[in-house]
């Protein structure tokens, strides 16, 4: 857990269960008997008397809240359509280098989706939050945490959008259709499109891209033949990427499953600035973060 002392620096301000009011606060709570935490981000135009839709955020592996919300930028595009972001803190031996139990890829159990639905009651206590409008965002580690929390919580979750990350449980059941947007890059070293490679470290294990789509499609009752499918404009030349679109569906309750395919695409999320060369190139011919909004003010929960 983040110390008090490095929330301080980051500018962050420790928060009771005062209503909050807009800016960034560090949350305290109990989940599953331990002490566990969470960043919250009010956008400036946030009305207390209105309900508000929320985006959950989960960082990848070996990050926490604080360096996922400088990383994806999404706080910017929360104050411009005026929905609260919530990051989630993972678990691990050092405040820097946390992790979710997202099925596949932890030796040690933590429960998290008891942990994401304590989060949630707890910032209800403190915010006005939408229940029809809670949307999950991650990368990576991240990205695998709300396939399972789409499986096992979707009676929480609106719809997902997952960023380099593909399915690490092995039974998707939710009880209702989980609409899903995702992105991938073709040169994903860190989670490869063709599923968990030997060569990584640690007991690591998690479907193909193209499994996870398969179990999706057949979650939400979507067609297994794309209704749209498109390469974009190449509106960036020199980031070295093209992207193809493909869109599935309609299935059950309006559902569909989109996939944003980033050739040679590194680990990275779409339109954010480059974090380490080494993960691959970054596309700027798409916004991540505008494609999740729109489709998420697209699936309300239903």
């Amino acid at each position: 857990m983040i110390a008090a002392s490095a929330v301080v620096c980051l500018g962050l301000s420790l928060a009771s269960a005062a209503p909050l009011k807009a800016g960034d606060h560090f949350l305290e709570l109990t989940a599953g008997g331990r002490p566990r935490s969470y960043l919250v981000h009010v956008p400036p135009g946030y009305d207390a008397s209105r309900p508000t839709p929320l985006v959950l955020v989960f960082h990848s592996a070996m990050m926490n809240a604080p360096m996922m919300a400088r990383y994806c930028g999404l706080n910017r595009k929360a104050d411009e359509a005026g929905f609260l972001v919530a990051y989630g803190n993972g678990t691990g031996t050092t405040p820097l280098l946390l992790y979710w139990d997202a099925g596949g890829v932890r030796g040690q159990a933590s429960d998290d989706v008891g942990y994401t639905a304590a989060l949630l009651d707890d910032l209800a206590t403190r915010a006005n939050v939408d229940p029809r409008r809670v949307y999950a965002a991650g990368m990576s580690n991240g990205a695998m945490m709300c396939y399972r929390l789409a499986a096992e919580l979707s009676g929480r979750i609106a719809a997902i959008a997952t960023v380099s990350g593909t399915m690490a449980i092995d039974e998707c059941r939710p009880k209702r259709p989980v609409p899903v947007i995702h992105f991938h890059g073709t040169r994903d070293s860190i989670v490869p499109t063709a599923g968990a490679d030997a060569k990584l470290i640690g007991p690591t294990r998690f479907l193909s891209l193209e499994d996870t789509v398969a179990a999706w499609l057949r979650a939400n009752g979507c067609p297994p033949v794309p209704a749209e499918s498109s390469l974009l404009p190449d509106a960036v030349p020199a980031d070295g990427t093209r992207v193809r679109r493909r869109a599935f569906g309609p299935g059950r309750d309006g559902s569909e499953v989109v996939l944003y395919l980033i050739e040679n695409g590194g680990h990275t999320w779409p339109g954010a600035d480059v974090r380490n060369k080494f993960l691959g190139l970054t596309t700027r011919d798409i916004s991540a973060n505008d494609l999740i909004w729109e489709f998420f003010q697209k699936h309300p929960m239903k």
